[in-house]
């Protein structure tokens, strides 16, 4: 204490200066914490001027939340949250300054999450309530091709026998099976069917993809198949613009077929009028492996590059016109020629939602461009992700919605570091080297978004996009719009040469890529937090600076860590009662080969390779055809299945045992937990996990909750 006072009395100046040293020191502190910015306070006043930026965020929170949401919510729900939407709108108006974004953020959230119900009661339909068999009258308005490669026919104004026009749903979907081949099938034809129908299936096991949820609000009210012909009841219809759209795209898909024969002309075909119907299942399983199956989807490559084409003929064209172009507003024009070709194409392609995400992004970017604004910034793809959420919340729980975004955003962020490099590389490696680092960036956004829809990675992928895509770019989609605009005066024979040769170079590099040993990566299916977590994290690490910014990828690096430790469940149960599977230090191995769409979900999702054949294989289940049975730890799981299936109940009830009946059974006449079709009927899929010593059941009923799409639910619709 003697020398503290001794040195103030030397230096008086001393205590001021620590002071001083303490605030910038603490100032730094707070500039390092909120992005350059002093204080939390001048933080939030900073971020009002990038609150557009965070609009599709706090949007994606509540529309999030309601689909999260265990049951539908009700006026014990709406009601508050339509108070915290007004209470955030008055605090924005209003409220102190460093407020302002806060609220702004949950009074969007609360509109979310109200738009979200909105949206799912707006769409409310019929769904088909039990199984149909009997004939079936419709229009065609949509075909396309299943995965296991039969075409199929979507139906409006259905008529079923029986049934009354308001129990009707408004679309089904008939999967042709048998010889077809003398259908000449193009929308507006009124036809007439005899088939099996059900409602759209629930998820395979509790937690996965719920079918039924795309069904709803896809007016999609029951699904299933025919074996007889189909026959053709009245013409189309020709004052229906929309349809005319659709017997555009197919006459122009069976025209482009016939001058480009095989898989070329039907991958040249998808990608010009989105008709994917003529893409056989192995060249779309080999473009899967080989991470080029967006190029068959129309998507903002697709959209891009086309508007792209268009805009630069246009703006290079007027530059030819002589002193006249340096009087007309050139970009513009381009820009409105290339808004004019995209809405055409739009309307060739047909109302697929990909195609319509596709159409909104490059509309916003042109229209950016009309208004003299930076075409491509985070700002314009904030408005379309705005604009896409408002008219359909449900976009935010689709992969491509996810996907799309995500390669648009990292396009974005890699472009100011690429500028400081690109002077340093030679000119002539510039185009390659840009689509090396655009492909990085669009990979490694996009990768962890398709791990965890479709539990695959593509392990040379990189490789088969840079082979591909440009010749995409530079020779196939030009190629198609000059034969588009050279096929009025019979001249389009060189430009479909051309884009012969590029689809089919495509195709080669995909089933050469996809052939290579290890192409295709299994990963498991993570829990239901992931993916949430990894959307915000993401988010709020590219629109926030400082630590907050450090804050979200440490929410990345939790949500990968949780990824790692998701466990899979050791029993599952189909919902039907058609399939067991029971893990073994094999992989899952099955009770039966059949049922093959709910064993190729499960293995999937457990992140196994192996064909549900070879799962059936694999040694667990022992017995008869009809009488399986296996052990799981201290339990016997026993599946019945046949006509006499209900016969052999008796005989395995006891003893705690697990019974699936693939039947309608009675009151168990022993001790056992059976599962039969009224209990299925009611549980949906059902998942045993052993845990810390303790087993977990999980179903599909109670993890989907009581929603519009739900079976129980349906009645009040």
């Amino acid at each position: 204490m003697a020398n503290l006072s001794d040195s103030i009395i030397a230096d008086p100046m001393r205590p001021s200066r620590v002071r001083e040293r303490g605030v910038r020191m603490r100032a730094g502190v707070a500039r390092a914490l909120f992005g350059g910015l002093s204080t939390p306070r001048a933080a939030l006043i900073g971020a009002r001027v990038d609150l557009a930026l965070w609009v599709p965020m706090a949007l994606s929170l509540g529309i999030g939340a309601y689909f999260l949401a265990p049951v539908e919510p009700g006026p014990l729900v709406y009601g508050p949250v339509a108070l915290i939407a007004l209470i955030g709108v008055a605090l924005w108006r209003a409220g102190p300054e460093a407020g302002q974004f806060l609220a702004a953020l949950m009074a969007l959230a609360a509109c979310g999450f109200l738009l979200a119900s909105v949206r799912t009661h707006s769409v409310a339909a019929p769904v088909l309530g039990y199984r149909y068999y009997g004939p079936v009258e419709g229009r065609i308005i949509r075909i396309d091709r299943s995965s296991r490669d039969r075409i199929r026919l979507t139906l409006d104004q259905v008529v079923l026998d029986n049934t009354a026009p308001a129990r009707t749903p408004g679309l089904v979907r008939v999967s042709l099976q048998g010889d077809q081949s003398r259908l000449e099938a193009e929308p507006g034809l009124r036809v007439m069917l005899t088939a099996h129908l059900s409602p759209p299936a629930g998820p395979a096991e509790p937690g996965a993809y719920d079918f039924r949820r795309y069904a709803w609000f896809s007016g999609l009210g029951a699904v299933g198949y025919t074996r007889t012909p189909v026959l053709v009841l009245a013409p189309p219809d020709p004052s229906n613009w929309l349809l005319a759209g659709h017997r555009a795209r197919m006459r122009l898909s069976a025209a482009l077929q016939a001058q480009i024969p095989g898989q070329a002309g039907a991958v040249a075909s998808a990608l010009l009028t989105g008709d994917r119907s003529g893409i056989a299942e192995a060249t779309n399983a080999s473009m899967r492996a080989s991470n080029l199956y967006h190029i068959v989807s129309i998507s903002g490559l697709h959209m891009g590059m086309l508007a792209g084409f268009v805009f630069a003929m246009v703006r290079y064209g007027l530059a030819l016109v002589g002193t006249a172009a340096l009087r007309l507003p050139g970009k513009k024009i381009a820009a409105m020629v290339a808004l004019i070709a995209a809405s055409f194409y739009l309307w060739l392609a047909g109302p697929e939602v990909a195609t319509q995400r596709a159409y909104l992004m490059a509309a916003v970017m042109l229209i950016a461009v009309l208004f003299d604004r930076r075409a491509i910034s985070l700002r314009t793809v904030a408005i379309a992700a705005m604009l896409l959420l408002v008219a359909k919340p449900e976009s935010l729980t689709e992969p491509g919605f996810q996907m799309s975004f995500g390669a648009t955003v990292a396009l974005i962020l890699i472009y100011k570091p690429w500028a400081r490099v690109q002077p340093h590389v030679p000119v002539l490696l510039r185009p390659v080297a840009m689509l090396l680092v655009s492909s990085l960036a669009a990979g490694f956004s996009t990768s962890p978004i398709a791990a965890a829809h479709f539990n695959r990675m593509s392990e040379y992928g990189l490789l088969a996009n840079l082979l591909a895509v440009p010749v995409m770019g530079t020779l196939v989609m030009p190629a198609g719009v000059i034969a588009a605009l050279l096929a009025p005066f019979g001249l389009a024979a060189p430009a479909l040469w051309v884009m012969e040769k590029g689809t089919v170079w495509m195709i080669a590099v995909s089933d050469w890529v996809g052939g290579m040993e290890g192409a295709v990566i299994a990963v498991p299916a993570p829990g239901a937090a992931v993916l949430p977590l990894m959307a915000i994290g993401a988010m709020v690490a590219v629109l926030a600076r400082g630590a907050v910014r450090t804050a979200a990828l440490a929410l990345l690096l939790t949500a990968f860590a949780l990824w790692c430790l998701t466990v899979r469940p050791d029993l599952l149960i189909s919902p039907e009662a058609e399939l067991v599977g029971l893990m073994t230090p094999e992989g899952r191995a099955m009770s039966k080969p059949g049922a093959g769409f709910v064993a190729d979900s499960w293995l999937e999702a457990d992140g196994d390779t192996a064909t549900f054949t070879d799962a059936a294989a694999r040694a667990a289940f022992a017995g008869p055809k009809g009488w399986r049975t296996a052990r799981f730890g201290l339990q016997e799981v026993v599946h019945l299945t046949g006509k006499t299936a209900a016969d052999h109940l008796a005989e395995v009830c006891h003893d705690g045992a697990i019974v699936v009946l693939a039947a309608r059974g009675k009151n168990p006449p022993g001790d056992c937990d059976l599962y039969d079709f009224d209990r299925l009927r009611q549980t949906g899929a059902v998942a045993f996990t052993r845990s810390a010593g303790l087993l977990r059941r999980d179903t599909s009923a109670e993890m989907t909750g009581v929603r519009p799409w739900a079976p129980a639910a349906r009645q009040r619709y």
